[in-house]
Order: structure tokens, then sequence, then C-alpha cells
């Protein structure tokens, strides 16, 4: 197997996210993206598919542009890499720019929702380890106006938007988990 674009991948997202931790922890931000693409990695062995879950949040955190990414990846990765960017936080509100990512996501080919089901399971599993050691302090991380409330009615939204994967281990896995995610009622 061929997994020279996996890699460079790596190396390139490595490199973006260098110096940066996870929201809220001194975790290296890089193990995010590696994460999300292990969960993808368990629907596919597709290189594109892999590499783009391991830049999923190139574009949206760091200096790096769509075009670089197209530049460096192809056109493919890219595409898949723009469904997973949100909006500028200057343009909307976070209810508008939740719901365009959910609209976005919905509107997507399978692949991208893919991708998507990485970052957001890696996400949603580390939402429900950190709640159980800060409880409701947890909320403060998000711009959520309703903290709790609004991250469940979010990830609920996207389950929606992303049940075309039904049936696979990581959208089973993540409907479980949103499920879970009651106590923030």
């Amino acid at each position: 197997m061929d997994t020279s674009l996996t890699d460079k991948a790596v190396i390139f997202a490595t490199k973006a996210h260098s110096g940066t931790p996870r929201k809220g922890t001194q975790m290296p931000y890089i193990t995010h993206p590696m994460e999300a693409m292990a969960i993808v990695a368990t629907m596919t062995d597709r290189q594109e598919l892999l590499a783009a879950a391991a830049l999923h949040d190139v574009v949206e955190d760091t200096p790096v542009t769509l075009e670089e990414l197209r530049h460096e990846f192809g056109d493919e990765v890219a595409e898949w890499v723009f469904y997973e960017t949100s909006p500028s936080e200057e343009e909307t509100t976070w209810y508008e720019r939740k719901q365009a990512n959910i609209d976005r996501l919905a509107a997507a080919p399978l692949e991208a929702k893919m991708v998507a089901i990485g970052d957001k399971l890696s996400n949603l599993r580390a939402i429900v380890r950190d709640y159980r050691r800060l409880g409701d302090a947890l909320w403060c991380r998000f711009n959520a106006p309703q903290g709790g409330k609004d991250v469940a009615w979010y990830y609920r939204g996207l389950g929606e938007a992303l049940k075309d994967l039904a049936g696979t281990q990581p959208y089973e896995e993540y409907m479980s988990l949103v499920d879970r995610l009651s106590f923030c009622q």
C-alpha cells in the first residue's frame, strides 16, 4: 500500500498545528486530527480520505489556505477539508455558523461525511471525557451562548446531517455519545 499521501498529510498537519494545544488543555493539537484519521481508517483505507482527516482543521485553525492545500494535496482532499471549514466568526452569529455547518454537511458527498464523522466523533469523545472531569465548567470553552444546551443542539443536528453513515461503527458510537449529551440540558 502506498501511504505517501497520508504520510505527507500527517507531516503537513503536524507542522501547521505545531505549538498549539487542544482548546482548554495542554494536549498537543495534532492528537485530534490523528484521532479523526484513525476513526476514518475504520471505514476506509483510501489515502485521500485519510489525508483529508489529518488536514481537516488546517484551513480553519492555521494560516494555511484552501488553495495551498489544493496545490499540495489535490482537488479531492481540498474539497473534503472545505466541508469541515466554518465560515469566519466575524461574518455570522454562533447559531448561523453552526447551522451552516449542519446544512453544508447534509448536502456533502459521502466522502466528506466520512471525514466529518472522524472530526465530530473525536470532539464528542473529548467533550464526554472532559465533562466527567470538569462538569459544567467545560462549557466555558465553547462560544455557544447557552453552553451545553447549544452544544447538544449542534451535535444532534450534525448527527442528522451525517445519517448516510448509519450502520458504521463511528456513526453508531457518535449517536450513542449524542444521546449522552442529555446531561447538558
